[in-house]
């Protein structure tokens, strides 16, 4: 497949310090139409979980109630990169100890999947669970440790996303 039949997905979980109808997550809360919807207009974006309301906090996928799920597909790793890090998205990071614990572990994980594919949220969960079982590989990956959609480590400097096929 060459570089055009992959798409990016993440997953991202936080554990609140609250329920979301608690003044705790007030300030999470008043962002997230803003946020979701800088997202849906970024450059690169594809696809977002969300439920009716537009978002995905009601999904739980794990046993603690508290724990919230992310799960987008991008075009590219760049287009991701950006969003994250150099956009509005910038300022809830930096206050995301105001309404999310710290997470021991792995908390993001990236992956390539074939153009057109949904990941679910039992397949965000599992490539979650093997990057922090065994760290950053092909089959799940970080930023910081970032794979091409050929399966090679990417080099410093390089962007994964334009690795050769």
């Amino acid at each position: 497949m060459t570089r055009s039949g992959f798409q990016l997905a993440q997953v991202n979980i936080g554990r609140a310090l609250g329920a979301m109808d608690e003044p705790v997550m007030a300030g999470f809360v008043a962002q997230l139409v803003t946020i979701n919807a800088l997202a849906d207009g970024s450059p690169g974006f594809v696809w977002r979980l969300q439920t009716e309301d537009g978002d995905a906090t009601a999904v739980r996928p794990y046993d603690d109630d508290r724990i919230m799920i992310n799960l987008s597909v991008w075009t590219d790793l760049a287009s991701l990169q950006a969003f994250v890090f150099r956009s509005a998205h910038t300022d809830v990071m930096r206050h995301r100890r105001e309404w999310f614990e710290r997470f021991p572990d792995h908390y993001l994980a990236l992956w390539w999947i074939p153009v057109g594919h949904r990941p679910s949220v039992a397949e965000a969960v599992e490539r979650l669970a093997h990057l922090q079982a065994h760290g950053p590989s092909a089959y799940a990956f970080t930023f910081r440790e970032a794979y091409g959609y050929d399966g090679q480590p990417a080099k410093q400097g390089s962007r994964p996303d334009e690795c050769p096929a």
